[in-house]
């Protein structure tokens, strides 16, 4: 699967992801808690353990990639 997964700190040690894959076109995003040391590395972590965002609030953070990207639920 070819992902990309892009960040949005909310404050220091709460970051949103946005994870996209681009063969099919959809997207989702997560939330949660992290150090906030190197966000960067961080969304490793948010990808594999946060909690999925609802739609709306992700569409809120992420209004960009739902402009160009399927929700995936």
């Amino acid at each position: 699967m070819d992902e990309k997964i892009i960040q949005r700190a909310l404050d220091k040690r709460v970051l949103a992801i946005s994870v996209i894959n681009t063969e099919v076109g959809d997207w989702s995003a997560y939330i949660g808690a992290v150090p906030g040391k190197n966000h960067e590395q961080e969304k490793y972590e948010i990808a594999e353990t946060a909690s999925k965002l609802d739609e709306r609030i992700a569409r809120l953070i992420f209004g960009d990639i739902a402009a160009r990207y399927r929700w995936r639920d």
